[in-house]
């Protein structure tokens, strides 16, 4: 076994991707358990880590972002649900330490956003676009922050902002479609670790684009390449898209 070198501390490590995470960090080669840390921690635990992995909630995630800048340690969130406000945290302080943060820690659904934006790009505004989600009933945030990530990567693909294309909740006696919006709907049951699936449709055809997540550890191994990619880099925010070298923003 190659010498673990890189420390990684787990911000809610006693919950469900918490233990995920703490089983694929016991039998990685390049890094070994740091600390595991809750809600109320002191800072001192994350000295000795060289970085730290959030799944947590959007306010903790951004006040692990400033304990991280006060002990220099890298830092990946993948916790979703965040706000503008928790984001402009995240960029405050990602000016003094790295910070990978991705609404989706998987590595095929941030492969997944690349072919979405590319498909948008090249199929245009007559082809209408909606993005259904799928999740287990315990999931608290709709839509879902990896169906707005593939939701901006459409938008973007089209030159314009999500914010600008997105369709309002439809119920009842709803107005047509406006062309060139982009809808979404979430479905919740069970215990559906997520789906995600893109449609263009246009006259006489349509296109799906699909990515169904079998359990958490998908997750779980995605953020630990980024943790083991983000080590030692220069402070600055990035994305799963920049680990996997194909750039586009983070946020």
């Amino acid at each position: 076994m190659q010498d673990r070198s890189i420390s990684v501390a787990v911000f809610g490590g006693r919950g469900r991707m918490g233990q995920t995470l703490r089983t694929c960090l016991d039998d990685h080669p390049r890094l070994r358990p740091g600390a595991v840390l809750e809600q109320g921690y002191t800072l001192s635990p994350l000295d000795g880590c060289d970085v730290a992995i959030d799944f947590t909630s959007p306010l903790a995630a951004a006040a692990h972002a400033q304990a991280c800048v006060e002990r220099g340690v890298a830092l990946v969130i993948g916790t979703t649900g965040l706000t503008h406000q928790h984001e402009e945290a995240l960029r405050a302080a990602s000016v003094h330490v790295p910070i990978v943060y991705s609404s989706n820690m998987s590595i095929g659904v941030n492969l997944l956003a690349a072919l979405v934006r590319q498909t948008a790009a090249q199929l245009g505004p007559e082809y209408d676009i909606e993005i259904v989600e799928l999740h287990h009933n315990r999931k608290i945030d709709a839509p879902s922050g990896t169906a707005l990530m593939l939701g901006r990567e459409a938008a973007a693909g089209r030159g314009q902002s999500l914010d600008d294309l997105r369709a309002k909740p439809r119920e009842g006696q709803s107005a047509p479609r406006r062309g060139g919006e982009i809808g979404f709907s979430s479905l919740r049951g069970g215990d559906i670790p997520g789906e995600h699936t893109v449609y263009f449709v246009g006259e006489a055809e349509r296109l799906e684009l699909t990515h169904r997540a079998g359990n958490r550890l998908i997750f779980a191994r995605g953020a630990l390449r980024a943790a083991e990619w983000v080590a030692g880099r220069t402070p600055g925010l990035y994305s799963m898209r920049n680990v996997l070298e194909v750039s586009t923003p983070a946020i």
